[in-house]
């Protein structure tokens, strides 16, 4: 059996290079969508439908673009062209975007009860989520084909690493070119142009990153990764399960993680969806959408989502120091819980990055555990790749679902946005209830 080489760390780097400037059109899309499209006129209750396609588009592109990506080999590799074709259309998106109020497009109800203006942005949104999709996905692939079990690790570290410094990056951006002076007011269904600016900039830093790794990176030939893959086949066929009990505790394992899942990927929804209008209610007394106090909660939504990034990174480093890694689970899962519900009474901008702090915690378990615990039980199974496949799913079905509900949630709440806050926190604590229902090794 042949092995992959090891490589050095910056060759690791080069591999994810590119990531940090799909995370930074992927933040700036998470922190500012709610924002653009309640500045188009949206009302409250329909903002959660726009967050319907980040996880629908995630549901169906990745899958596909792995399948097509194996039977793909030309001489700019396999992985690299559906990340430069992704990255180029996404930065076209990205400079689209934010100008729909300023197209000169009709503010009259066309279908759905949207506008003209929000159509286009919806379209926008769809195609933007779906090129960004395009462009991840090779990230994680190519650390599959080219780096061998022993250096997987730092691979991904790595990219974790390039995938928080994107965020904050990202979230940041309109209240930096704020404070540089440039306008975060507008005129009455026109994005800012701190938004608009951020859009570009980001899309530059994409384009110039994504050109990067694919300057400095050699994909292996598929021969290469054929034979790779055909001796690490045959040794986890070796330990396979024969009796017939193993997929039973595989259904029992995927179900039992994907209701904690559920939990919390709802609860993450709701924060993007809803911070934007809680925060302007809460910090700065406002529900105007034109208000400069609604603009600069949109600012502020930037910073929070940055705090929380950091809190994820200075928590990180303590959920392996717990002996059960589901007391790990647990314990994050009801940090975030606390800064969510603590929103509730809070009126400063600056004291809500403490909730915001706090929220970094189920973060970075949500990030690490899961995937963690579900590989951990099914090391060696021989179809690992598959159900991890399906297992992304856990991640995109509860922010559908969330998504669906959102509006319904916020009419039962009494119409107040920093509810929904509360809501998340309340769904973080059902989560960590049923973290007691996975089984471990």
């Amino acid at each position: 059996m042949k092995t992959l080489p090891n490589l050095s760390f910056w060759k690791l780097f080069n591999l994810s290079a590119g990531f940090f400037g799909v995370q930074i059109a992927y933040a700036l899309q998470s922190a500012n969508i709610s924002r653009i499209f309640a500045t188009l006129g949206a009302d409250p209750h329909q903002l959660s439908f726009f967050w319907i396609l980040p996880p629908l588009m995630g549901m169906i592109v990745q899958p596909i673009i792995g399948a097509l990506s194996d039977k793909t080999w030309c001489r700019f590799g396999r992985r690299i062209p559906y990340l430069f074709v992704g990255a180029i259309v996404a930065v076209a998106v990205m400079v689209m975007l934010p100008n729909a109020g300023s197209l000169g497009l009709t503010t009259q109800v066309v279908m759905w009860g949207l506008t003209g203006t929000m159509l286009f942005g919806l379209m926008s949104l769809m195609l933007l989520d779906t090129s960004i999709n395009v462009a991840m996905q090779p990230f994680k692939m190519m650390v599959g084909d080219m780096v061998n079990e022993e250096q997987k690790a730092t691979a991904y570290s790595i990219q974790s690493f390039l995938c928080n410094a994107g965020s904050c990056v990202g979230y940041i951006f309109p209240y930096v070119l704020t404070f540089l002076g440039v306008s975060n007011v507008a005129d009455k269904g026109v994005v800012p142009n701190s938004v608009i600016f951020s859009f570009y900039v980001g899309a530059a830093i994409l384009i110039l990153c994504v050109l990067y790794t694919t300057a400095m990176v050699k994909e292996y030939p598929p021969q290469q990764d054929a034979m790779n893959a055909y001796g690490k086949a045959d040794a986890n066929a070796k330990g396979a399960e024969s009796d017939g009990t193993k997929g039973q505790s595989v259904a029992y394992l995927f179900l039992s993680i994907g209701l904690v899942q559920f939990f919390c990927w709802a609860a993450f929804m709701y924060m993007w969806t809803y911070t934007n209008g809680s925060l302007a209610q809460q910090c700065w007394g406002t529900t105007d959408v034109t208000s400069e106090g609604y603009q600069s909660a949109g600012n502020w939504v930037g910073v929070s989502f940055f705090v929380q990034a950091i809190g994820s990174m200075i928590w990180a480093p303590f959920i392996p120091m717990f002996k059960n890694l589901k007391v790990s689970y647990v314990v994050s899962l009801l940090i975030g819980a606390i800064g969510f519900i603590s929103m509730l009474w809070i009126t400063n901008e600056y004291v809500v990055l403490l909730s915001f702090l706090l929220v970094g915690a189920a973060w970075a378990a949500m990030l690490a555990l899961p995937f963690t615990l579900f590989t951990n039980a099914l090391q060696g199974h021989p179809r690992l790749g598959t159900y991890l496949g399906f297992f992304n799913c856990t991640i995109c079905i509860p922010q559908i679902v969330a998504a669906v509900m959102g509006g319904f949630i916020l009419r039962l709440v009494g119409d107040t946005q920093v509810m929904m806050l509360v809501v998340a926190g309340v769904l973080l604590l059902l989560g960590a209830i049923s973290v007691k229902l996975i089984k471990t090794k």
